[in-house]
């Protein structure tokens, strides 16, 4: 079987502040920007890797979620608790100065971890939780 990954979702309540987060500091591409009755799903990804994308979209839009269930979802990303991202660097320490720079909001700055990698935690403006790992 061959099987790989093509797209994956995180959740953004502002299509503005997502774009300049995932393009201008993450320097991913955008790759497709769709609106649709006020709403915007976003494809982005990184520029070596065209065949794997992130689809940032709105969760009011997802179906079949009630009033109540969307409320919980609201929360949950004002958190941080909701969506979660993990990607890899080789240059951890060179990333997280240039996300801080970009002024993103740090919840861990790169540390040894007890289960044997080296990571670093941001939240995108959504309040998506990004753990960046170092690749050995």
């Amino acid at each position: 079987m061959d099987i790989s990954i093509h797209s994956s979702f995180l959740p953004q309540n502002d299509p503005e502040a997502a774009i300049a987060f995932y393009r201008d500091v993450l320097g991913f591409e955008v790759r497709n920007d769709v609106g649709y009755n006020g709403l915007h799903w976003i494809t982005v990804g990184p520029p070596s890797q065209p065949g794997t994308n992130i689809v940032l979209y709105p969760p009011s839009a997802t179906p079949g979620v009630t009033e109540d269930e969307q409320k919980t979802i609201a929360e949950m990303m004002a958190k941080g608790t909701y969506g979660t991202l993990l990607l890899a660097t080789k240059d951890l320490d060179g990333t997280f100065e240039r996300l801080q720079a970009g002024d993103a909001e740090v919840i861990q700055e790169p540390t040894e971890q007890p289960y044997g990698v080296r990571d670093c935690a941001f939240r995108d403006p959504a309040g998506n939780m990004i753990r960046i790992q170092e690749t050995r």
